[in-house]
C-alpha cells in the first residue's frame, strides 16, 4: 500500500510557496470513550466538556489567528452535537470522517468497514454535512479502505505515514506520529513512545512545543507537506492550550510572511489533483500499531 518516498512538488498554491501545512483536530465529544466502554453508564451524553468549552476556544483561535482547519469527527457527534458540527463548518473549516465511535480501525472486516463508513456519512448528511476527507482511527487503512472510501465519494484521507501521494484515485495526505498531543500526554501512548524515543514516560507540552517548531523550520527548509494535529479533550489545560496557540502563530507569521501555504486539506487535495505528476512517488505509510 505505499511506495518509496522520491520526489516532492516545487510549488504549492499560486503563491508558488514552497510548502504547505495542514491544522487537524481529531475526535469530538464522548465517541471514543463509549467505544472502549470507559464512559460511566450514569453518566448523562451530549455534555462532554471538548464540545462544550474546548471547541469554542479553539474555534475563537483560529478566528483570532486567521487559520482554517481540517476537524475529523467520528459519525455520532452528527446525532450528539449538530449545532456543533455546522458551526465548524460554517466557520470555514472542513469536517472530515473519524469512524463512527473511533472504532480501531485496522481491525474492521470489510463488512464492518463499510457499515460503519455508510452510517457515518448518513447521518453527517443528514445534518447537512458531507465528509470528503478519513482519518483511521489507530492510523492506519485495511486493504480494502480505498475501494470503500472512493465508492462513497470521498477524495482524500489521512492515515500515518509521511510524504505525499495517492492510493487508487484518493489524494494521501498522512500525519507523523511525533506530531500529536496525545503522543506526548496520553499514557497509553507509552509503546509508542518508547519505540520512537527510547522511554515510554509521557512528555510535557515544552516537549512538544519544540518538535513543532523544529518541525514547521523544516518544511520551510526542505518543502513539501506538513500534518499538524491536536485533540480539543487534551488543549483544556492552559500549558497545553498555549504551546498549542503559539505554534499556530509561528505557523500563520509563516503564512503571511509567505514562506508555507496553510490551509484545509480539501484545498490541498484540490492542488494535488491539478497536477498529479510530483506526487506519484511521495508516499510511505506507517504500519506502527497505536
Amino acid at each position: 500500500m505505499s511506495n518509496p518516498p522520491d520526489a516532492t512538488p516545487d510549488t504549492w498554491s499560486s503563491g508558488a510557496r514552497r510548502a504547505a501545512v495542514t491544522v487537524t483536530f481529531d475526535n469530538l465529544g464522548e465517541a471514543a470513550d463509549l467505544e472502549r466502554g470507559l464512559w460511566p453508564e450514569d453518566k448523562p451524553l451530549g455534555r462532554h466538556f471538548s464540545v462544550k468549552r474546548a471547541l469554542p476556544r479553539i474555534l475563537g483561535m483560529l478566528d483570532e489567528l486567521g487559520l482554517r482547519a481540517t476537524f475529523f469527527v467520528e459519525g455520532l457527534n452528527a446525532e450528539f452535537y449538530p449545532e456543533a458540527l455546522l458551526e465548524i463548518s460554517n466557520s470555514g473549516h472542513e469536517l472530515g470522517y473519524h469512524g463512527w465511535r473511533h472504532e480501531y480501525w485496522p481491525n474492521l472486516s470489510i463488512s464492518e468497514e463499510s457499515r460503519l463508513l455508510e452510517r457515518g456519512v448518513r447521518k453527517m448528511h443528514e445534518i447537512g454535512v458531507r465528509p470528503r476527507g478519513f482519518r483511521p482511527p489507530g492510523g492506519r487503512l485495511t486493504p480494502s479502505s480505498p475501494e470503500l472510501l472512493e465508492n462513497l465519494g470521498f477524495t482524500h484521507c489521512s492515515p500515518a505515514g509521511r510524504g505525499s501521494g495517492f492510493l487508487g484515485n484518493l489524494v494521501v495526505l498522512p500525519f507523523e506520529w511525533r506530531l500529536i498531543d496525545a503522543f506526548y500526554y496520553l499514557p497509553r501512548f507509552g509503546a509508542l513512545r518508547e519505540n520512537i524515543t527510547g522511554s515510554s514516560e509521557p512528555m510535557s507540552p515544552f516537549h512538544f512545543r519544540e518538535t513543532l517548531g523544529s518541525a514547521l523550520k523544516g518544511i520551510v527548509r526542505n518543502g513539501g507537506h506538513l500534518t499538524l494535529l491536536f485533540h480539543p479533550f487534551l488543549e483544556e489545560e492552559e500549558d497545553r492550550f498555549e504551546v498549542m496557540r503559539g505554534a499556530l502563530e509561528e505557523l500563520r507569521d509563516l503564512a503571511q510572511d509567505g514562506l508555507v501555504w496553510c490551509a484545509p486539506y480539501r484545498e490541498i487535495v484540490s492542488w494535488v489533483r491539478e497536477r498529479p505528476e510530483p506526487f506519484g512517488n511521495g508516499l510511505q505509510l506507517d504500519p506502527t500499531e497505536a
